[in-house]
């Protein structure tokens, strides 16, 4: 995607080779920063951090990750130190697992003299086939916007509202929930997009107005409140969101308040979408409330806000009484009956295990 009309990825190895550079996310919207990643540690630290975030990104950094770790000592010990640390980073998010699994079956039986290469090697294909899936799915979701808009009688434009944000900050290229987004803007349908601000940490406001602006979409940005009264207003066409781990059955996690919205799209009959990659669904679980972990970050996500002042100055500054608790869970469950269709690279699929395993058949039953 373009920033300031430069393509970027989210994540790449630096032409000097070795070190993997990312787009630091805490600094946005403010400020445009590429960061270094030298280490393991490095990588894990950005995960845990949030320099990095949404599923699939977390699993192409921590494929980069366990490269960077074979750069510094290819052993046996430490390629398993390295799987242990990494996995510790983020709770939620299958693709973590997933990119880990997948880089330790590759590096298990290999000489410890080709573990760095190979590493390195599957790490970028892992990013390269991050961006063809989103690509993918976003041309399915895309059809998805243009018959919508097309059976309203085409009008001057078309409302998504969509939650947290699942653009292409959260992967390596396109986005999820925004891929369909940005493929009906660059076909030339009216698309407009209602942004959630996404308390807490705000990626709406930060991260969804910042890319869709960068790109030219038509967007506002609202309070998370405001999408069950839009959509009783006729104001709203379709929800697209993302998903960071979506279950056999199709119950899909996501950032915490998606399931109130999909409990608002289903009552006034609005098609409640979420986008996902292949890599995304946990073949392991059916039951999303029971058997997902749900990550609970730092109170102080809660108590307190970032922002820039007028003067220029970036502050973070406390909204709550320093006596009060927080909690602050960080995902939601959406069951499965909530959802109108999982968009895929492979097609729409039901929000159902015989939905997902008819697109899936080589995984179902695992």
């Amino acid at each position: 995607m373009k920033v300031d009309g430069t393509s970027f990825r989210t994540i790449w190895e630096a032409e000097s080779g070795g070190t993997v550079e990312i787009i630091d996310q805490t600094r946005l919207p403010h400020e445009f920063a590429v960061v270094a990643l030298e280490t393991m540690e490095d990588a894990a630290r950005a995960i845990a951090d949030m320099q990095v975030r949404g599923a699939p990104l977390i699993g192409a950094t921590a494929a980069y990750g366990m490269a960077l770790a074979m750069r510094q000592d290819s052993s046996e010990s430490n390629l398993d130190h390295a799987y242990k640390t990494l996995l510790a980073t983020r709770p939620t998010a299958v693709n973590l697992r997933w990119a880990l699994d997948d880089m330790v079956v590759l590096l298990k039986p290999m000489h410890l003299d080709e573990r760095q290469a190979e590493a390195y090697k599957r790490a970028t294909d892992i990013a390269d086939e991050d961006v063809e899936i989103c690509s993918a799915l976003g041309e399915h979701g895309k059809a998805i916007i243009e018959n919508i808009w097309i059976d309203k009688g085409r009008p001057e434009q078309i409302n998504v509202l969509t939650h947290c944000n699942a653009g292409w900050l959260a992967t390596v290229d396109w986005g999820t929930a925004l891929a369909p987004v940005y493929k009906a803007h660059n076909a030339g349908i009216p698309v407009h997009v209602w942004v959630d601000e996404t308390r807490p940490r705000n990626q709406g406001a930060g991260l969804t107005c910042w890319e869709l602006g960068q790109h030219g979409v038509p967007h506002t940005l609202i309070v998370d409140n405001v999408g069950g009264h839009l959509m009783q207003h006729g104001q709203v066409d379709l929800c697209i969101t993302g998903t960071d781990r979506t279950t056999a059955a199709g119950d899909v996690c996501n950032k915490i308040g998606t399931y109130l919205k999909a409990l608002a799209a289903d009552d006034n009959g609005v098609p409640f979408y979420v986008a996902l990659p292949g890599p995304t669904i946990d073949w392991t679980i059916k039951d999303g409330v029971r058997d997902v972990p749900i990550e609970q970050r730092d109170a102080a996500e809660v108590t307190h806000v970032t922002g820039r002042t007028e003067d220029g100055r970036i502050e973070t500054v406390l909204i709550s009484p320093e006596s009060s608790a927080a909690a602050n869970y960080a995902f939601d469950v959406t069951p499965a009956r909530l959802v109108t269709g999982l968009i895929t690279e492979r097609g729409v699929a039901d929000a159902s295990e015989a939905g997902l395993a008819g697109l899936y058949p080589e995984r179902a039953g695992e």
